[in-house]
């Protein structure tokens, strides 16, 4: 099998995964998408959310439609579900998220060159208060890729409580930007490890404020 057929089924798989999210999407969580005509189909993004729950994936999937594939970073814990193996293989590039090494380095950096939009999540967890990692900072500045800004709002309890509270889903995509523009007299005159956690703090409240 040539890549070129290789690559032809596997953007035909992802049309159908991300037309079945949103209708389920659309079923479960009525959801609502604001923003997404900002989205320059010429341009490559790092695609930022907050991480609340395991939803966001299938939810940021089924907002951004099947004309723009998204490349998910994932902990390679995943990889041990059987719902989930195939589709990372497909769709993610997977990390060491404990004790990452020079080969996670290496795999997110060619993912973040190679793929049109790729997704991180900052906090790196589903973990409520939990300071966001710099990788997304990093990444941004060796590549020279904006970000896209999403935020995934719930008008209810979000993760679900189940089998029936599903909450209203809005998700909103913000203007893209650089690292750069992040960027002050303040956090320039800072140390390294103190800038890129102010980047860092800032990235998470731009996601917030779209």
């Amino acid at each position: 099998m040539t890549d070129q057929l290789k690559d032809l089924l596997k953007g035909g798989l992802y049309a159908f995964i991300s037309f079945f999210f949103f209708l389920l999407a659309k079923i479960l969580f009525r959801l609502r998408v604001k923003g997404k005509e900002i989205i320059d189909h010429d341009s490559h993004y790092i695609t930022v959310a907050r991480h609340r729950s395991y939803w966001d994936i299938p939810l940021l999937t089924a907002a951004l439609g099947w004309r723009n594939r998204i490349h998910f970073i994932a902990r390679k814990g995943l990889l041990r579900n059987p719902l989930f193996n195939l589709l990372i293989k497909l769709y993610a590039t997977t990390i060491d998220r404990d004790n990452f090494n020079k080969a996670d380095f290496r795999r997110m950096l060619q993912a973040i060159k190679r793929e049109r939009l790729i997704g991180i999540f900052p906090e790196g967890t589903t973990r409520r208060r939990v300071d966001p990692k710099s990788g997304a900072i990093h990444f941004a500045r060796l590549t020279g890729k904006k970000f896209l800004p999403v935020n995934i709002r719930a008008n209810g309890p979000y993760p679900p409580r189940y089998p029936f509270r599903y909450p209203q889903i809005t998700i909103s995509f913000g203007r893209p930007f650089t690292v750069s523009e992040l960027e002050s007299e303040t956090v320039k005159m800072a140390s390294r490890a103190e800038r890129y956690r102010l980047l860092s703090e800032r990235l998470m409240e731009q996601i917030d404020a779209v």
